[in-house]
């Protein structure tokens, strides 16, 4: 099937969203506490999503232990660990959750994985074994490495769970996830920040408005164009477009922190995106 202009436009749009989402958190934790951040952003998605969805009374259970894994986990790890990375890289290491999800879904829902995705999951790994080994990445940043690797695993186990929902629409999902997440992000920076307070009254505007764009653009905005394509088109025709969300990480980096790219970083990079291309480009049949 065909995307037409506008949903071309539409998955190129998602990918910048969440590229740029990356850039302007790491911004925002120059200031906020990681956790805490997260906890702000999807109080924002929540107030703005939740009067426009239905309460899914029979899932909100289910939803609920969802979200400590896709959600609470999942980006307490990554963004703890996009503190001590640059965008950049980050944005690269977490496109690991593609060949993390392929490896669930081969060894818990018993779909199968073709020599090419075999191939593919092994040039990604391989390309992230090249970035860990650049002579920057030690000590703390082996951490924060470790950390946003973490992460993709969180959201590979979460894409599996949430599959096993039904009768739900992504929107709503994205709604009430929102809402859990806040909750629960919220009690994991009691447990493992501090000085939350100083840094909410703190908070000087341009910190506020990455918040906003975290909550209204990355995830309500973002999330809903994703979520109409993935409705509307197989996975495998949209999923290609987030091989763009490094490059617009990159040029974010760049242009609005400063960041460079050592060599050893962009080889690493250039494998990572060519192991995930490899798994989710699959050779048109005649």
């Amino acid at each position: 099937m065909r995307l037409s202009p506008t949903h071309t436009a539409m998955g190129i749009a998602v990918a910048a969203t969440w590229g740029m989402g990356i850039v302007f958190a790491k911004a925002a934790i120059n200031h906020f506490p990681p956790i805490l951040l997260m906890s702000l952003r999807f109080a924002v998605t929540a107030l703005a999503l939740l009067w426009f969805v239905p309460i899914p009374r029979r899932q909100l259970a289910a939803i609920c232990g969802i979200t400590v894994i896709a959600s609470a986990i999942q980006y307490s790890l990554t963004f703890s660990g996009l503190r001590g990375l640059d965008a950049s890289v980050t944005a690269l290491v977490v496109q690991l959750e593609v060949p993390f999800l392929v490896l669930l879904g081969a060894a818990f829902l018993g779909e199968q994985a073709t020599r090419r995705k075999w191939l593919g999951i092994a040039l990604a790994f391989a390309g992230v074994a090249t970035i860990a080994g650049q002579p920057d990445i030690s000590g703390g940043a082996w951490l924060s490495l470790s950390l946003v690797v973490g992460g993709a695993f969180c959201w590979a186990v979460g894409q599996i769970l949430i599959r096993q929902l039904k009768d739900i629409d992504g929107l709503t999902l994205t709604a009430w996830m929102a809402l859990f997440a806040c909750g629960q992000l919220a009690i994991m920076s009691a447990l493992f920040e501090s000085d939350q307070l100083a840094a909410v009254r703190n908070a000087e505007p341009v910190v506020w408005a990455a918040v906003l764009y975290l909550g209204l653009i990355m995830t309500a905005l973002g999330y809903g164009m994703w979520n109409s394509l993935i409705r509307t088109h197989p996975v495998g025709t949209v999923a290609p477009f987030l091989l763009l969300l490094p490059v617009f990480s990159l040029i974010g980096g760049v242009v609005f922190l400063g960041e460079t790219l050592s060599l050893r970083t962009a080889i690493g990079g250039a494998i990572v995106i060519a192991g995930v291309a490899t798994i989710q480009l699959e050779p048109r049949k005649p």
